[in-house]
C-alpha cells in the first residue's frame, strides 16, 4: 500500500472527529458586586459579610465594595475590615458615584481593601473618634485616639498605604479629594465607573494580606449586584422613618382602645410598632429619650381622661418632640432622628389626641338617649289608671309604672326613674314646675 492511500485512509478516519461540536467554553467567574449605600451598622457589617461569603462560594473573581457613607459604628466597621481580611477573593474598595464619600467609619473600610479607588468629585478621611452618649473626659478621648490611630496604622501598613497621612484623617480628622488621596498613596487609582475601573485593574497583581500576590483576571467578567434581603432592607430603615412608624403605630393602638371591636387599626398598629423597635433596636438608643417618649404618650391618655384644656396635650406632644430628638444616641447625624421629624409627629400626634379628646367631650354633654338612663324625662300616656302600679305608654311600649300620686288613664305622664323593668312616672304637667304651670295660666 502505497503513502497516498494511507493518507486517504487516515483523513476517513479523522471525519468523525471533525465532525464533533466544540465544547463550550468554561463561564467566566463573575465580579460581585456590593453597595454599601448607608451608614456602617450592624445591618450594613451583615450585609457586607454576607455579600463577601456570596463571592466566594461562586469563585467569584473580584468583589468590588462600593461606598457611599458618612461612617457609623465602630463596632460595624472592624466587622466589615475583619471579613475584608478573611475574604479568599480580592475586594476592591470604589467610593463611588461622584458625588459620594467614604468618611469616617467609611476611610477606614476604604483603605482596607486589596485594591483601593475613588470616582472623580468623591472624598475619603474625616475619621477621628467620636464618643456615643456625650463629651469624653480628657484621658478618654486620648484613649480612643489613640485606639483609632494605632488601628489605621496597622491597616496602612497592611495595605503598604501612606501611613503619616492615613494618620492625619484620624488625628486632625482630614479629608480627601480622590486626587489629594491618588498623589498621597492612600488608594491606588481613580476611575469614572465601574466599567472602567475593572479594565483598568485587569492584569494588575494584588498582594493579599497573607503576602501572596494573585493576579486579577476581569476582562469580560460578568456583574453581579449583590442585593439585600427583604429582612435587611426593612431592618435598615432610616431612624426618622422608624419614628415615624413607631408615632402611627402607637396612635393606631390607641384608637383601637378608644374603639374596641375594630380590630384593624389595632392590627396594623402592633405590627409598625414592632417593626420600628426592630430598626432601633440596632442603634445607640438613649434611654432618656425612650423615657420622654413613654411620658408623652401617658400625657397624652390622662388628656382624654382628665380635661385639662391642653394643658397635658401640650406637655405630651412637647415630651414626644424631645424624646424623638434624644432617642437615638449617634455622632453621624444620619444615625439620628432629624429635629423636624420629631417636632412634626408631635405636633401631629398632640393635634390628633386633642381632637379625639374634644370628640370625647362632645359625647359626654349628649344627654343619654338608649337604654334605662334614655326614658328618663320622656313623656308617655297613662293606659289604666295609676296608684301604686299601673301601665303606661312610652316610645311605643308598654310599662309596669308607679306614681306617688293618683293619675287618671289617659293623661300625660313623664318618667321619673327606672328600676329594672318598672317606670316611676309623675303627671307631665307636675314635671313642669309651678313657675311652667303659672306661665301657661
Amino acid at each position: 500500500m502505497n503513502s497516498r492511500a494511507l493518507a486517504r485512509r487516515a483523513a476517513l478516519a479523522l471525519l468523525p472527529l471533525l465532525a464533533l461540536p466544540a465544547l463550550p467554553a468554561p463561564p467566566l467567574p463573575p465580579v460581585v458586586v456590593i453597595r454599601l449605600d448607608d451608614t456602617v451598622n450592624t445591618v450594613s457589617a451583615e450585609y457586607v459579610a454576607r455579600g463577601l461569603a456570596y463571592a466566594a462560594q461562586h469563585h467569584a473573581a473580584a468583589a468590588v465594595l462600593e461606598l457611599n457613607t458618612p461612617g457609623g459604628l465602630d463596632t460595624a466597621m472592624r466587622s466589615i475590615i475583619r471579613h475584608i481580611f478573611a475574604s479568599p477573593v480580592p475586594v476592591i474598595g470604589y467610593v463611588a458615584p461622584s458625588g459620594s464619600r467614604a468618611a469616617s467609619a467609611g476611610f477606614y473600610i476604604l483603605l482596607s481593601c486589596d485594591v483601593a479607588a475613588m470616582a472623580p468629585g468623591t472624598n475619603t478621611g474625616a475619621a477621628h473618634p467620636v464618643l456615643l452618649g456625650g463629651e469624653p473626659d480628657k484621658i478618654e478621648a486620648a484613649k480612643m485616639q489613640s485606639d483609632a490611630a494605632a488601628f489605621m496604622r496597622s491597616i496602612a501598613a497592611q495595605r503598604h498605604r501612606n501611613l503619616a497621612l492615613a494618620q492625619k484623617g484620624v488625628i486632625d480628622s482630614e479629608s480627601f479629594t480622590e486626587q489629594e488621596a491618588l498623589a498621597g498613596h492612600l488608594i491606588d487609582l481613580t476611575a469614572p465607573d465601574l466599567s472602567h475601573l475593572l479594565a483598568d485593574l485587569n492584569g494588575r497583581t494584588v498582594t493579599r494580606v497573607n503576602g501572596k500576590q494573585q493576579t486579577l483576571r476581569l476582562a469580560g467578567d460578568p456583574e453581579i449586584v449583590y442585593a439585600m434581603s427583604l429582612r435587611e432592607r426593612i431592618l435598615d430603615m432610616n431612624p426618622s422613618l422608624a419614628f415615624i412608624l413607631l408615632a402611627v403605630g402607637g396612635l393606631l393602638i390607641y384608637i383601637e382602645f378608644t374603639h374596641p371591636g375594630v380590630v384593624v387599626p389595632g392590627v396594623a398598629g402592633v405590627i409598625l410598632v414592632v417593626l420600628s423597635l426592630f430598626a432601633l433596636s440596632l442603634l445607640p438608643i438613649d434611654w432618656a429619650g425612650a423615657g420622654l417618649l413613654l411620658v408623652g404618650v401617658a400625657l397624652l391618655a390622662l388628656e382624654a381622661k382628665f380635661t385639662t384644656h391642653g394643658v397635658l396635650a401640650l406637655g405630651g406632644a412637647t415630651a414626644i418632640a424631645l424624646g424623638g430628638i434624644l432617642l437615638v444616641n449617634s455622632p453621624v447625624p444620619q444615625m439620628r432622628v432629624q429635629t423636624d421629624v420629631a417636632v412634626g409627629v408631635a405636633v401631629g400626634f398632640g393635634a390628633i389626641s386633642l381632637l379625639l379628646v374634644e370628640l370625647v367631650v362632645r359625647a359626654r354633654r349628649h344627654r343619654v338617649v338608649t337604654g334605662a338612663q334614655g326614658l328618663i324625662g320622656e313623656t308617655g300616656t297613662a293606659l289604666t289608671a295609676l296608684g301604686l302600679q299601673g301601665t303606661v305608654l312610652v316610645h311605643g311600649e308598654r310599662w309596669q309604672a308607679q306614681a306617688a300620686a293618683p293619675i287618671p288613664a289617659g293623661a300625660a305622664i313623664r318618667v321619673r326613674s327606672v328600676d329594672g323593668l318598672r317606670l316611676e312616672v309623675e303627671p307631665q304637667d307636675a314635671a313642669a314646675g309651678p313657675d311652667a304651670r303659672e306661665a301657661g295660666l
